[in-house]
């Protein structure tokens, strides 16, 4: 068990479902006291209910006021999960690109704002961004999310390197296919890129805990994700290359 997480006050967006349901039944079961966030208050209702933890619904951009009050005005784990998987490229439309970017990197920077107050005044708090292996690499079909999601690593990187001194412990969750609504809607793309390797939600949240034991930044529940990281750095053309290669294999299936 973390030790932290024992009767700590966690905040898990996004959490109507998939991995946010999973980390919320997992943050529960190690003895923290939850808070349910989705934009669907049933859902929301329904997982609060399951874990004996108080539900939250609504905007995840506007709820740590009221999650930390019905923690008893502590928060100490936030867990910045909601996110948008928008496809398409530079002509989908500007709100598609707008809200993309207001769920995937702007409420995590709205919520921090929020948090580091307190947080910095005590010297302790955990931010968790679930930000995706596109943010390391990218997704073929999928310009606004794989550009807000480096956004939400960008985020999630300059937290950490900027606070980790004072107390304040940051993880970015990068899985590549999860088994959850979100994959579901990612249509033909999902089915050539992330569905053969594709986990289930508890997985996430098993990673994530093993990195909160160690205190380590990032979260590889797909742990060669690490070796493609390190192919787009080392090797960028040749990577790019084997990229071009898939788009052209998506693109050929579509037809």
């Amino acid at each position: 068990m973390v030790k932290t997480v024992q009767d700590a006050g966690v905040v898990v967006t996004g959490a109507g479902g998939g991995i946010g349901a999973a980390l919320a039944r997992r943050f529960a079961a190690e003895g923290a006291r939850v808070v349910v966030n989705d934009v669907d208050a049933e859902k929301a209702k329904a997982v609060a209910e399951e874990v004996g933890g108080t539900a939250v619904p609504g905007d995840a951009s506007a709820i740590v006021s009221e999650a930390r009050d019905a923690l008893g005005g502590r928060v100490d784990v936030y867990c910045a999960n909601a996110g948008l998987a928008s496809a398409g490229g530079p002509r989908s439309p500007e709100d598609v690109w707008a809200a993309a970017w207001d769920v995937n990197v702007m409420a995590h920077v709205r919520a921090a704002r929020e948090l580091l107050p307190e947080w910095l005044k005590r010297g302790s708090g955990r931010f968790v961004s679930t930000v995706s292996a596109a943010g390391l690499l990218t997704m073929i079909g999928a310009a606004p999310y794989s550009v807000t999601k480096h956004g939400a690593l960008a985020f999630a990187e300059w937290l950490s390197l900027t606070y980790r001194h004072r107390g304040i412990q940051v993880h970015a969750i990068c899985p590549q296919g999860v088994r959850t609504d979100m994959l579901r809607a990612a249509g033909s793309a999902g089915e050539l890129v992330l569905a053969p390797t594709a986990i289930e939600p508890e997985q996430v949240a098993d990673a994530l805990f093993a990195a909160m034991a160690e205190e380590r930044f990032l979260v590889l529940p797909h742990p060669e994700v690490a070796d493609f990281y390190t192919a787009r750095a080392t090797d960028t053309e040749r990577w790019l290359t084997n990229m071009n290669h898939l788009q052209q294999k998506w693109e050929g299936e579509a037809e």
